[in-house]
């Protein structure tokens, strides 16, 4: 049988300039702050909207596919500064 989804209703008023504010319930569920961007995709007579994920979004909540030591992070960062300066 297929997967029961919650749906809960929320109205918001359009502005003169086709402005919407987001019902607080909505953001907090999306987690969505000021500043994010926002994606509204039209599919037939509805539109979803979905937190636009960039590549802040993804260093923080993505996969992590590697893992690195503080030592090792250390050791490039004398590298790098190294090879910057012109050092051996």
């Amino acid at each position: 049988m297929g997967e029961s989804v919650e749906q809960r209703v929320f109205v918001a008023k359009v502005s003169r300039k086709n402005l919407v504010a987001i019902p607080k319930p909505v953001t907090d569920k999306l987690n969505i702050c000021e500043g994010m961007r926002v994606r509204f995709v039209i599919r037939g007579d509805e539109v979803i909207l979905e937190p636009e994920k960039d590549a802040f979004w993804y260093a923080l909540h993505g996969p992590k596919i590697g893992r690195i030591s503080f030592n090792e992070l250390e050791e490039e960062s004398e590298r790098e500064q190294e090879a910057l300066q012109g050092s051996p």
